[in-house]
């Protein structure tokens, strides 16, 4: 396990390299350009400077994340190749300043989905990213868009770029004709397109679940079961075509069994990397994102951990969004003194799950 922690950028993140640095166990970052559109190239000399800053605090920087896949890709429009062919020029950019793997996902419009993103929480009075579809009502996608960025303290969010979201109405009409199966279809093109060039390069694709880990809005989803990751997987059979198992997307939907999803795909040697968080479920499709502690959500971590060790121990982690805790102010999920925590407790488990084979 290489324990690492997302870091957007020193221009956008509340969190320093030299906090992160500070972490017990703490190997490296999960990077992120957070000002690139879907469909960009991430050109080399706005690569190699983010690069640079993370290797001059001392920490590796082997992961990038949310390199976004243009909803022309999606829904397999002709207009999707040139979005591949950029794609695929990103990869090799990423390559060459020591990039292994690549975070990003195959859900049409929406990354992750919350109706609150600072609920109190009764027993500590934190608060932490909330969701209960009944808030839903009546509101539509340009409400909860709206809704979120009125909510999300004038930080950047990840999947929620406002130039992609400006076209929300426009792409939603588009997506009444993709089913399922066109998506599945369409995925297979773009990751077919891009596994030679992983293979040549050094790096691994890796695929994150749904959030939360149902359809939404009538739009499909493919990727929140473990079923629906068997398809995906299928899809192309080299190692460069992976998972990224988020915990807390995955744990949002009861029917997932997350402990035993991990072990799945591990053993087959298609887990690149883990976001580690826990939830707890306040009834259907009604939940809140708690501490890392099994005993304040509703996920076995140990469980979780023990399942890692067994299976793919070799694959980089982060602890995942983090409650808002200690009067800290920042972005939504991001803030550090919670994921720090969660850092330290993943590591506790780490080592006494190893210490007990």
């Amino acid at each position: 396990m290489k324990m690492t922690f997302r870091w957007f950028g020193s221009k956008s993140d509340t969190v320093t390299l030299k906090q992160i640095r500070q972490i017990p166990g703490m190997t490296g970052i999960m990077g992120f350009l957070d000002y690139k559109k879907a469909g960009e190239v991430w050109e080399r000399d706005e690569i190699k400077p983010y690069v640079a800053e993370v290797h001059a605090a001392g920490l590796e920087c082997e992961v990038i994340e949310s390199v976004n896949v243009h909803e022309d890709i999606k829904m397999g429009v002709p207009a999707r190749d040139v979005h591949i062919s950029n794609y695929i020029e990103t990869i090799r950019n990423l390559a060459g300043f020591g990039v292994k793997v690549i975070v990003y996902n195959f859900m049409p419009v929406f990354d992750w989905l919350r109706t609150d993103l600072a609920r109190v929480i009764e027993e500590d009075g934190s608060n932490s990213l909330y969701f209960d579809e009944k808030d839903l009502g009546t509101m539509g996608p340009l409400e909860i868009v709206a809704k979120t960025s009125r909510d999300s303290g004038g930080f950047s969010l990840p999947g929620w770029e406002p130039e992609r979201l400006a076209e929300l109405e426009k792409t939603l009409e588009r997506y009444k004709t993709v089913t399922a199966e066109d998506l599945l279809r369409n995925y297979k093109y773009f990751i077919d397109a891009l596994v030679p060039v992983c293979e040549e390069a050094g790096v691994v694709m890796a695929c994150h679940p749904d959030d939360p880990a149902w359809p939404i809005f009538g739009l499909p989803r493919i990727a929140h079961t473990l079923e629906g990751f068997d398809k995906i997987i299928a899809l192309n059979d080299s190692p460069a075509h992976s998972l990224c198992l988020c915990t807390g997307s995955l744990a949002s939907n009861r029917d997932n069994d997350v402990p035993a999803i991990v072990r799945h795909f591990g053993r087959k040697g298609r887990v690149a990397c883990m976001h580690i968080r826990n939830v707890k479920h306040l009834g259907h499709r009604h939940f809140r994102e708690s501490s890392h502690l099994s005993a304040d959500g509703d996920l076995d971590m140990y469980a979780v951990v023990k399942a890692m060790s067994d299976t793919c121990p070799n694959v980089y982690v982060r602890p995942d969004h983090g409650r808002m805790i200690w009067d800290e102010a920042g972005r939504p999920g991001y803030g550090l003194y919670d994921r720090a925590l969660g850092a330290a407790y993943l590591n506790g488990l780490w080592e006494a799950v190893n210490k007990c084979v």
